[in-house]
């Protein structure tokens, strides 16, 4: 299986993973134009589409890629069954899309129905993990974000982040702020940054990168818990995570 990143909009990714004879599925379309064009480029035949939210810039393109590919079947939460979904999938489903068995489970936060497609070793996460980040609370709660991330810290190490924005510069510039003398930050940090020089795309990331740098997932780290009771005494890892995201909101 090959694993595909199509640019759209400022900086969303839609993710194509592609078998040897072309069959594909689509993660989180927010447009149609792109994936359009890569598809008559690569040859590829789409089967099926894998929604994590409502959101319009993962489900905007739907309509359009079902007008040309009648057949496709559109796979996604409750909160998407008005945005072009065929079958409304819900934690604990899993599905078969080519030859390949995907894992269905929860991850309300961002928004309250969000939810995450795992089939080793690639982890299609929308908006709920970034590199180095995590997202907005639209609709969740900082505990139900936590207990989300928490779950996705569960897989194996070398699982591969197939998150849906290009946030990983500004995520890790918030890490060092909190954590400036941290050796593994300063060192991705560095790593990053020259990667968007070149306007080059930082994911997907592994699990265990972003154990060693990914601030919202370290939350029982020493040194992030001795810097944050120099603000406050925060004794509870949700705590310490609703804190982290209040900061990054108004970084």
């Amino acid at each position: 299986m090959n694993l595909n990143s199509i640019p759209a909009f400022q900086d969303n990714y839609i993710w194509v993973l592609n078998d040897e004879t072309g069959r594909c599925l689509i993660v989180d379309p927010g447009e149609a134009a792109p994936v359009l064009a890569a598809i008559a480029e690569n040859g590829w035949q789409p089967e099926a589409i894998l929604l994590t939210h409502h959101h319009n810039d993962h489900v905007g393109g739907v309509s359009d890629l079902h007008r040309h590919y009648p057949n496709l079947m559109v796979y996604g939460p409750e909160e998407t069954r008005n945005k072009g979904t065929t079958k409304i999938v819900a934690d604990g489903d899993r599905i078969r899309v080519l030859d390949q068995e995907f894992h269905v489970f929860a991850t309300p936060g961002h928004t309250l129905g969000h939810i995450c497609f795992y089939s080793a070793p690639w982890l299609f996460c929308g908006d709920t993990l970034f590199s180095g980040g995590c997202g907005r609370l639209f609709e969740g709660t900082p505990a139900q974000m936590y207990r989300s991330l928490q779950r996705i810290n569960t897989l194996p190490e070398e699982t591969l982040v197939c998150c849906a924005h290009e946030y990983t510069l500004s995520n890790m510039k918030f890490a060092l702020s909190v954590l400036p003398h941290d050796l593994f930050i300063n060192e991705y940090y560095r790593e990053v940054k020259e990667l968007r020089a070149k306007n080059q795309i930082t994911l997907p990331t592994t699990l265990k990168k972003e154990r060693q740098i990914n601030l919202f997932l370290r939350t029982d780290n020493i040194d992030l818990i001795n810097e944050i009771n120099k603000e406050t005494k925060l004794l509870q890892s949700e705590e310490r995570f609703a804190w982290l995201r209040s900061k990054k909101d108004n970084f």
